[in-house]
């Protein structure tokens, strides 16, 4: 999904301002992700026109994961006021694809609900990019089903048994909760057609989700000779995936038997789904924003986006944009308006550092 906004002209959002603004509470959570273009123009006008339009011109690319699209969506929607000259760009078409766009240097900005990985650096260092790391939010992964299923909560060796690679061709739930007794679990599965619509390899949720949830399980089972080492950080193949998150959610809410994952902010108000408590091995705990900034909710991952730090240079734009991200206003404000965690002062003080400081990844 990509969205662009040029705020070239401030009548442009006077226009627009009788239109729906985020409020950012629990009920707004729907519409604050997925902003229409009416949606943007009219929120960055909320309560007064913007500014007269600045000297500072210039783009600002941004892609990668659909994850931290939204985030970047709102803080380029509170930027406009101030800089409504500058065109901001966001896409959202997974982790993985954003850093290979990022690296081939088609992007100023990667968003990604993981780290980069050694390829990445890889290609990012062979085409001659470095980069600054900013860590900008925390998210849960929502576990979910359809709202009819009886399920209530599942512990890591059940999710394993439904998505890990050892249930492969697994058509029913009663099929994955033989595999959980194995593991040790016993947990009452519910009966019937197991639907998983979940996101895939391009998607830094399907890694987070992986490297929280299954790959201990995964490592030990293959030291048992269950399945090989290369399948211990892996999923079944046979699902359907898609790295669009409402996509995710309608698959899962048009199925009884519908299983999935992903970003919280997303799914927190979705209809036709139930978000499910997990156990992460000191009981079921159930997913909010409450449990997911304390750290119990297990299967939690920082949000974090990655700069091209000689565009940054060379762009007065892009570091106008970067200098909005990391204060208050989107650390702060943009990240909770869209439904996500806010980092703690000190943390939110730690990525202000890296921004001011430049500091080069490595």
């Amino acid at each position: 999904m990509r969205t662009t906004w040029k705020f070239v002209a401030a009548v442009i959002a006077v226009a627009l301002v009788a239109a729906v603004s985020c409020s950012g509470n629990d009920d707004s959570i729907g519409s604050a992700l997925m902003p229409t273009t009416t949606q943007a123009a009219s929120r960055s006008a909320e309560g007064s026109a913007p500014p007269s339009p600045a000297n500072l011109s210039g783009t600002v690319t941004i892609s990668g994961s659909s994850t931290v699209e939204p985030i970047s969506v709102r803080v380029a929607e509170l930027f406009s006021a101030e800089e409504p000259g500058v065109e901001v760009t966001v896409d959202g078409p997974g982790t993985g694809d954003g850093f290979k766009l990022f690296c081939a240097g088609e992007t100023d900005i990667s968003g990604a609900s993981r780290t980069i990985k050694n390829k990445e650096k890889a290609d990012c260092a062979e085409a001659g990019i470095s980069w600054i790391e900013l860590r900008v939010g925390i998210d849960g992964i929502a576990v979910m089903t359809n709202e009819a299923n009886e399920v209530e909560c599942l512990n890591f060796e059940d999710l394993y048994s439904i998505v890990g690679p050892e249930s492969s061709g697994f058509e029913t739930w009663e099929d994955a909760a033989a595999l959980a007794g194995d593991l040790g679990s016993s947990t009452s599965f519910p009966s019937g057609e197991l639907v998983i619509i979940a996101p895939g390899a391009e998607s830094g949720t399907y890694d987070s989700f992986i490297e929280i949830v299954l790959e201990d399980i995964g490592d030990a089972r293959a030291e048992e000779g269950a399945i090989s080492d290369d399948q211990a950080a892996t999923t079944r193949p046979d699902y359907r995936s898609s790295g669009d998150d409402n996509v995710i959610i309608q698959g899962v809410g048009g199925a009884v038997g519908g299983f999935g994952w992903t970003g919280f902010a997303y799914a927190a108000n979705a209809a036709g789904v139930r978000l499910l408590d997990v156990d992460g091995g000191d009981g079921c705990v159930p997913a909010n924003p409450g449990t997911i900034a304390s750290g119990e909710y297990p299967v939690s991952r920082s949000l974090y986006i990655y700069v091209n730090a000689e565009e940054a240079e060379n762009s007065p734009a892009l570091r106008a944009y970067l200098d909005y991200y990391v204060s208050d206003a989107g650390l702060s404000t943009a990240v909770g308006e869209v439904g996500y965690v806010p980092l703690t002062s000190d943390a939110a003080a730690d990525t202000s550092a890296n921004w001011t400081g430049r500091v080069i990844g490595n």
